[in-house]
């Protein structure tokens, strides 16, 4: 019985033991942490203090920001309105009888584009005027595109025998959107280059 509390009371011993040491480890493991937390901090404001940033460098990375945020939204919203405006359009061209238009989707398309409009606006005033113009362009063009779909839309539904002719439009406007959007891409690079060039 003697031998058996014995080693009871050794056993627990030990398991006091490891656990005594676990916790006095992660205690300096910790404490060792905050210093070297503390140490990196202290160094970042002694580089802070001796190089202050240049106002300069700070301005022209936040309009940078913002004007790649800008460019950003405006073209991911005319990407909607077009993919809506391209679905549209193989779905007409998937129909095989003449059906009336579907002003609800007309509609829903037309939303997206004013949404991209607005966009656009944000553009415009994020600048430059160069930007600013081939976003107008490519709204202009948006604008143009839209209405050939439209008119490709009601020569289906009355099955007008100019239908070919109003779907070849379709594919021209199209390519000509395509065109001005890279024309965007390449002034928008240019002017957020030139931003950071200046920083």
């Amino acid at each position: 019985m003697v031998s058996v509390l014995v080693a009871v009371v050794a056993v627990a011993g030990t398991a006091l033991g490891v656990v005594l040491g676990v916790i006095i480890t992660a205690r300096s493991d910790a404490r060792w942490q905050a210093g070297t937390e503390r140490e990196q901090l202290r160094q970042e404001l002694a580089h802070t203090d001796t190089h202050p940033l240049d106002p300069r460098v700070e301005h022209a990375r936040w309009q940078r920001e913002r004007r790649e945020t800008a460019y950003l939204d405006f073209l991911s919203a005319l990407s909607t309105a077009n993919q809506a405006n391209q679905h549209y359009v193989r779905d007409i061209a998937a129909l095989r009888r003449p059906r009336p238009i579907d002003d609800a989707r007309l509609l829903e398309i037309r939303q997206l584009f004013k949404a991209a409009e607005q966009a656009g606006d944000r553009v415009g005033l994020e600048g430059p005027d160069t930007v600013s113009q081939a976003a107008d362009d490519l709204i202009q063009q948006m604008g143009r595109l839209l209405q050939r779909v439209h008119d490709y839309a009601e020569s289906h539904a009355d099955s007008a025998p100019d239908l070919s002719v109003r779907a070849g439009a379709v594919t021209t406007e199209g390519e000509t959107f395509d065109a001005f959007r890279r024309k965007f891409l390449e002034v928008a690079r240019t002017a957020l280059d030139e931003v950071a060039d200046r920083g």
